[in-house]
């Protein structure tokens, strides 16, 4: 009776574990495939943050996002669905092994600010990520030592193949999807309905956080820490370097770096986009010597439309003046630029270059280079066409779309699948009774 007790009680804790670690590599290898020009900008921190920057091809980053992606939901899914009992386990177990003392390292050092697991959906800390890898590496640990007995199946033997095969197809269409589109989820403050000017402020009652910055200067080979209230007024002192750090953490906005600034003659023009009654479209390149031109005959017919109802259009980017001349030689360009801070727009929109369209600093909508609107679409003013409106479609609905693009064919190919195999058994029974016969 104990021994029956124990084996349950096992049972119990293992798949509680499994159910755990599926979720949450579900969850994450979820995310990264749905941004995964996030997961490769993140991935640049890293090697950077490594001193790898300049060791690595330019295309890794971005490859390994896509793998990262469609390994973690994989085994995530198999975990789920209890499938490849003995390797699925041990791979959880290496991965959450290596995974625990790297955040811990990250904790420790702090070289980035997070370590990006779960994207811009959950933000955690360089510690919690830490103590949540404890977690998942006592749950791992469990799983595996009994993975043999404790893990059950929720697919047939029969049919466990197909769900497997179909895990690791979706998962590399909705990467590949989301990688010419744009992002299905947006958890960026830039996302279609946010009003950038509010997403600036600061809510009554809230405390800012406050900075201290120290200057190093040096004199006599001896280096001298100094603040703004005791900066040195002799002039002999050599300035080496200055460090800012939080000297009182308080609410920090979701956008705190917006700031669109002319390229012509320097005259910020954040104010007067941001309060502009009218539409803006505002196209995002952050590196034009890098940005994709295959499109660029949809740019200027954009450009053409917005001049001819006198809306504002403008190329916002951090690239120098010589490649902002190279890009209007080799394009035709005649529309003004306006430099803005290259994380700020690769945050604005996941696409180089993309499209954002703006009414009173709301974003009213946004397109890849993919996806440019055409002037069968641009036929109208924007007040009388569907995009010049905010689009009605909640993350919920989304959410619904996605899991009905991934149950319904797995189901329909499960049943197919079961219904193939109930008709090769009765033929096999109905052959077998004729030999007999």
């Amino acid at each position: 009776m104990e021994n029956k007790h124990l084996h349950r009680a096992i049972f119990v804790r293992v798949n509680i574990c499994r159910f755990l670690l599926a979720g949450v590599f579900i969850f994450s290898g979820f995310i990264k495939a749905n941004d995964p020009y996030g997961t490769a900008y993140k991935i640049q921190d890293y090697l950077e943050a490594w001193g790898f920057q300049h060791l690595i091809p330019d295309a890794f980053p971005y490859l390994g996002a896509m793998a990262m992606g469609v390994f973690e939901f994989a085994l995530g899914f198999y975990m789920l669905f209890g499938i490849h009992r003995r390797i699925t386990p041990t791979l959880m177990l290496a991965v959450m092994s290596f995974m625990t003392p790297l955040t811990l390292w990250l904790a420790i050092a702090n070289p980035i600010s997070d370590c990006g697991c779960f994207g811009d959906a959950v933000k955690l800390t360089n510690w919690e990520t830490f103590w949540k890898n404890i977690v998942l590496l006592i749950a791992a640990i469990s799983v595996f030592k009994w993975r043999k007995t404790g893990i059950v199946k929720l697919v047939s033997e029969k049919v466990d193949w197909l769900v497997a095969l179909y895990g690791v197809v979706f998962i590399i269409i909705y990467t590949l999807y989301c990688i010419r589109e744009l992002p299905v989820f947006d958890f960026r403050p830039y996302h279609i309905g946010a009003d950038i000017r509010k997403g600036m402020e600061i809510p009554e009652g809230e405390k800012p956080t406050t900075y201290e910055t120290t200057f190093i200067y040096a004199k006599d080979g001896v280096e001298k820490e100094f603040t703004i209230d005791n900066f040195p007024s002799d002039t002999t002192w050599t300035f080496i370097d200055s460090k800012t750090r939080i000297k009182e953490k308080g609410y920090e906005p979701p956008i705190h770096d917006f700031s669109i600034m002319s390229q012509e003659d320097g005259t910020d023009l954040t104010d007067m986009i941001l309060d502009d009654e009218s539409y803006t479209f505002l196209l995002v390149a952050p590196h034009l010597r890098n940005a994709d031109d295959s499109d660029i005959d949809l740019i200027n017919e954009v450009y053409d439309y917005s001049l001819e109802h006198g809306y504002r259009f403008l190329c916002l980017t951090a690239s120098s003046d010589e490649d902002i001349a190279m890009w209007q030689d080799n394009t035709g360009a005649e529309y003004p630029f306006a430099l803005t801070d290259e994380i700020t727009l690769k945050t604005i929109i996941r696409s180089n270059p993309g499209l954002v369209l703006l009414k009173k600093g709301v974003v009213i909508n946004k397109w890849s280079n993919n996806q440019l609107p055409d002037e069968y679409i641009l036929n109208k003013p924007l007040n009388q066409l569907p995009i010049g409106e905010l689009n009605p479609k909640t993350a919920s609905h989304k959410l619904i779309e996605v899991l009905g693009w991934f149950a319904g064919p797995l189901i329909f190919l499960t049943l197919c699948d079961l219904a193939w195999l109930r008709w090769h058994k009765r033929k096999t029974k109905k052959e077998n009774a004729n030999k007999e016969n």
